[in-house]
């Protein structure tokens, strides 16, 4: 089951949530991305706790396509060090990791 991945990334807002959302399913490089918000995270930053309300991105993807997904979030993102974390999937339904292996791009030859 290793060779699936949820990709997790926070962003500022909403309307930079769907943004991201809408990237990475239309290159085909997540078959379903969830987002929650609005969340409050507490974290260092420039050596004192920060407190920010985000939004939670949870894409759904394979493990071979992270460096594209990195790059993608990275690109798209408006934080200077982004939170890009892939988690991967122990286990599964059979039927949908059938299911979201046929909506994410193929590796390419």
């Amino acid at each position: 089951m290793s060779d699936y991945i949820q990709v997790i990334t926070t962003v500022a807002g909403k309307e930079e949530a769907e943004c991201m959302a809408t990237a990475l399913l239309e290159k085909h490089l997540a078959a379903c991305v969830q987002i929650v918000g609005p969340i409050t995270s507490l974290y260092w930053w420039q050596g004192k706790i920060e407190r920010s309300e985000e939004w939670l991105c949870i894409a759904k993807s394979e493990l071979k396509l992270f460096p594209q997904i990195e790059e993608r979030i990275k690109a798209l993102h408006s934080y200077q060090v982004p939170e890009i974390l892939a988690v991967p999937v122990g286990a599964g339904s059979q039927q949908y990791l059938q299911w979201l292996n046929e909506h994410v791009r193929k590796e390419r030859g």
